[in-house]
C-alpha cells in the first residue's frame, strides 16, 4: 500500500506538469491566432518566434545548418565518423560516451544531416518481419538515461543483422544525457536501417522540449553551434515514422489509439509538416477550410458557416465555366491545381498572408497525378490523428473519452482496443508513454502491453525498466532490469521482499515532492480552509483539510491515507491549518533562504516561467534581446487591452535589464515578476 501511495504522488504530479505545458501553449496559440502583425516583418517575427523551425525549406536548411564549414581541431580527442557508417564508429562512440567524452559540432550536424536523409525515405508505418531475425526486441520510453541505454545493450547485444530492435519513442528529456542516446540511436539506424527502427513519442517535440531540459542540454553541451543542432534535432523528429508493425499483427505505437484512430489515414499524412503536436494553427487552417471543401465538392455554406467560430466568406475568383473532363488526368489536374491556387492566393491578399511566408501545405503542390481520387482529409485531423496516437492512454472503462489528466489524447476503454484490432487484423499492441512498477504491464485482457525502459524515473528504487523480446510465435518474454548501482545494491543486501530501506527513500521523495506541492499553492489552500473555518478559529476538521487540498490541488490522490506523513497528529481531530501552512513554509525556507511569500510564487510557477523565457528566448541564446520582448510584449498588450506605446515598451524593457548589457536573463526574468508581487 505504501509504494501504491508512493507511486500514484510521482504520477500526478508529473501529469499535472505535463498538463501546465499544454495549458500554457494553447495560451500562446490562442495569443497567436488572435494578433494582427501591424507589419510583414512584425509577422514573420513573431512567426519566427513560436513556430521554431518550420521556416526553414530544403535549401535553406541545407545552408543553416553546412556541417562541412565547421574545423575540428587537432586537440580534438573525441571520436570520428566518416560516411558511411560502419560497426566501429558505434563501437567507438559507446566506448567515448561511458568515459564522458562529448562527439565535435561537426560529427554531430553531419550524423543529423544524413539521418534525416534516411527518415525522409521511410513511410509513416514501419513494417518489420521477424522472418529476417531470430527476435525483434522493442524498448520504451529511455529519456535521456544512458545507463540504461547501455544496460539493455549488454544484457541483450548490441543491434546487428540478427538482432533488430524497435525504439518506441521519448528518447529525450528529463535525463541528462538525451544527446548521446540520440547519436547513439541515429548510428545504428544508419548502419542498419533494416534492423534498428525508431518511433516518434511525445517528446519529440520541440516545443515540450523547452520546457523538460533537451533544449536546455544541448544549448548547454554545444554553446557555439548549440542553435544549429537544436534545429537540425527538431526537423529530424517532424521525420520520425509514427508506428512499427510486425508481421502485420502487432502494432507499436508510442501513446494509444482513440476510437477515431484510422491506420489508413495515418499511414498516408505527410508527417514532417508536424514539427510540434502541441500547436495546431487555426488561423490557416481556417483558410483553406473552403479549399478542402471546394476538392471535395462540398459547398463551403455547410454546418461550419453557422459556427461561432466560423469565418466570414471570403470572395472567390470566377471559376471556369466547365471543368475538364476527369478521363483525360493530365488535363484535370493542371485545371485543379490552377483553380485551387488561385482561391489560395485571393484568401492570401484578403487576410494580408504575403508571398513570402513559408505555407504549411498548398493544394497545388499536393495535388499530383497519382492522388486526384485520394480522399482528403483535413489538418485538424491529420492532427488529432498523430496526437492521439503520441499521448493516449489505456482506461479499464469502456468507451473512449479526453485524457483531461495530461492534458492531451485521450483514454481509450478495452472496447476500443477490441474493435480496433479486429478492424486491423491485430493481436495485440504494445506502447509505452507511461512508467510502470516493474517495467510492463498488461490490460485490456492482456492486448495492450505498456513497456517502460527507463528505470529509477522518479526516484532510485522506484521502478525497474523492462524491454520484450519478440519472435515468430509474436509471444513477449519479458527482461527487467535497474541501472542504478546504489538500487542494484539495496536490492541484493535484502533477501525478503522488497527492501525496506528502498521503500523510504522514494517514499521520503514522493513526499518531499508533495510538500513542495502544497507549499507552492499556499495562498489558494488558506482561502479553501477559510471556507471551512466559518468563526475564524483557524481550526478545520481533518476530513475538511482532506478535502480542501483535493479541491486546490486536484491531483487525485487519497488524502486521509496520506494525511499522517502530512500532517502531525491532533488530539481532537482538529487541525491549525496556519501552523501546519507555517511548517511548510519553514521546511522550504531552510532551503532556499527566500522569504516565504516569493518562494510560494516560484515554485508554483518557475517550470512556467522558465517555460515562457525559453519561448521568448528564440536563439536559444540563454538571453531574452530587446527586440524578442518587445514583439512579444505585443502579442500579450493586444490580448489584455493595453495601450502601450513602443517607447513604453521599451521603458519597460531597460527597466528589467538590470545589469544595463542589453539582454535580459532568467533571474532578471524572475527578479521582475519579484518587484510586480511584491508592489
Amino acid at each position: 500500500m505504501r509504494r501504491r501511495c508512493t507511486w500514484r504522488i510521482f504520477q500526478s504530479i508529473e501529469y499535472a506538469c505535463e498538463q501546465d505545458q499544454i495549458k500554457l501553449h494553447n495560451f500562446f496559440s490562442y495569443l497567436m491566432d488572435q494578433f494582427t502583425p501591424s507589419s510583414s516583418k512584425e509577422r514573420d517575427f513573431i512567426s519566427r518566434m513560436f513556430v521554431s523551425g518550420e521556416s526553414y525549406k530544403e535549401a535553406e536548411l541545407e545552408k543553416y545548418c553546412d556541417y562541412e564549414s565547421i574545423e575540428v581541431p587537432d586537440s580534438y580527442i573525441g571520436p570520428r565518423l566518416s560516411f558511411p557508417l560502419l560497426p566501429d564508429h558505434a563501437t567507438a562512440l559507446l566506448e567515448a560516451f561511458q568515459q564522458k567524452q562529448q562527439l565535435h559540432a561537426r560529427y554531430v550536424l553531419n550524423l543529423l544531416h544524413e539521418t534525416r536523409k534516411h527518415l525522409k525515405q521511410l513511410p509513416n508505418i514501419s513494417h518489420v518481419s521477424t522472418c529476417y531475425s531470430e527476435e525483434i526486441t522493442v524498448c520504451g520510453d529511455l529519456h535521456g538515461q544512458l545507463d540504461d541505454l547501455f544496460l539493455i545493450f549488454y544484457k541483450n547485444g548490441l543491434p546487428s543483422p540478427s538482432k533488430s530492435y524497435v525504439f518506441n519513442g521519448d528518447f529525450v528529456d528529463r535525463g541528462k544525457q538525451s544527446l548521446e542516446i540520440l547519436v547513439i540511436l541515429f548510428t545504428f539506424l544508419l548502419i542498419y536501417p533494416k534492423e534498428v527502427h525508431l518511433n516518434r513519442g511525445n517528446h519529440e517535440d520541440h516545443m515540450v522540449n523547452l520546457r523538460y531540459g533537451f533544449t536546455k542540454e544541448v544549448m548547454q553541451k554545444y554553446k557555439v553551434h548549440g542553435k544549429k543542432i537544436l534545429r537540425m534535432f527538431q526537423n529530424v523528429f517532424c521525420w520520425l515514422p509514427l508506428a512499427t508493425l510486425i508481421d502485420q499483427k502487432v502494432l507499436i505505437i508510442h501513446g494509444g489509439i482513440s476510437d477515431n484512430t484510422d491506420l489508413d489515414m495515418l499511414e498516408k499524412i505527410q508527417r514532417d509538416r508536424f514539427i510540434s503536436v502541441l500547436r495546431m494553427k487555426k488561423r490557416k487552417e481556417s483558410n483553406r477550410k473552403p479549399e478542402v471543401q471546394a476538392i471535395n465538392g462540398e459547398s463551403p455554406s455547410g454546418s461550419d458557416a453557422a459556427g461561432k467560430e466560423a469565418a466570414p466568406m471570403l470572395p472567390l475568383q470566377p471559376q471556369p465555366a466547365q471543368a475538364p473532363s476527369t478521363a483525360n488526368r493530365l488535363e484535370f489536374s493542371r485545371w485543379l491545381r490552377q483553380t485551387v491556387q488561385e482561391q489560395i492566393d485571393t484568401c492570401r491578399r484578403l487576410v494580408d498572408i504575403s508571398e513570402s511566408e513559408p505555407e504549411e501545405l498548398t493544394f497545388s503542390s499536393m495535388v499530383s497525378l497519382k492522388d486526384v481520387d485520394e480522399p482528403c482529409w483535413t489538418r485538424q485531423e491529420e492532427w488529432k490523428q498523430i496526437l492521439d496516437i503520441l499521448w493516449s492512454d489505456p482506461m479499464p472503462q469502456e468507451g473512449c473519452r479526453e485524457n483531461k489528466v495530461r492534458g492531451g489524447g485521450c483514454y481509450f476503454g478495452p472496447d476500443v482496443t477490441e474493435k480496433f484490432l479486429e478492424k486491423y487484423s491485430l493481436q495485440f499492441l504494445i506502447r509505452s508513454h507511461e512508467c510502470k512498477q516493474e517495467g510492463y504491464e498488461f490490460c485490456h485482457n492482456r492486448k495492450v502491453l505498456t513497456i517502460f525502459s527507463a528505470s529509477n524515473y522518479y526516484e532510485i528504487g522506484s521502478n525497474r525498466g523492462a524491454y520484450v523480446k519478440l519472435g515468430p510465435d509474436l509471444i513477449p518474454h519479458f527482461v527487467q532490469y535497474q541501472a542504478n548501482k546504489t538500487a542494484h545494491m539495496l536490492t541484493m543486501t535484502q533477501r525478503q521482499g522488497f527492501p525496506v530501506a528502498l521503500i523510504s527513500r522514494v517514499e521520503e521523495s514522493a513526499f518531499r515532492a508533495l510538500r513542495e506541492q502544497l507549499f507552492a499553492h499556499t495562498s489558494a489552500l488558506i482561502s479553501a480552509f477559510k471556507a471551512y473555518d466559518r468563526d475564524n478559529t483557524g481550526r478545520i476538521t481533518l476530513s475538511n483539510w482532506a478535502t480542501a487540498v483535493e479541491s486546490v490541488l486536484r491531483l487525485g490522490l487519497p488524502w486521509r491515507m496520506l494525511r499522517p506523513q502530512l500532517v502531525r497528529s491532533t488530539k481532537d481531530g482538529m487541525l491549525e491549518y496556519k501552523s501546519w501552512l507555517d511548517d511548510l513554509a519553514m521546511e522550504q525556507r531552510s532551503q532556499e533562504h527566500i522569504q516565504s511569500s516569493l518562494l510560494e510564487i516560484i515554485y508554483r510557477n518557475r517550470s512556467n516561467l522558465e517555460t515562457i523565457f525559453r519561448i521568448i528566448d528564440r536563439d536559444h541564446s540563454g538571453l531574452i534581446s530587446f527586440e524578442e520582448f518587445q514583439q512579444t510584449w505585443k502579442l500579450f498588450s493586444s490580448h489584455m487591452n493595453i495601450g502601450l506605446t513602443d517607447d513604453g515598451i521599451d521603458d519597460l524593457v531597460r527597466s528589467i535589464d538590470f545589469n544595463k548589457d542589453g539582454n535580459i536573463d532568467f533571474n532578471e526574468f524572475l527578479e521582475a515578476f519579484r518587484l510586480v508581487k511584491q508592489r
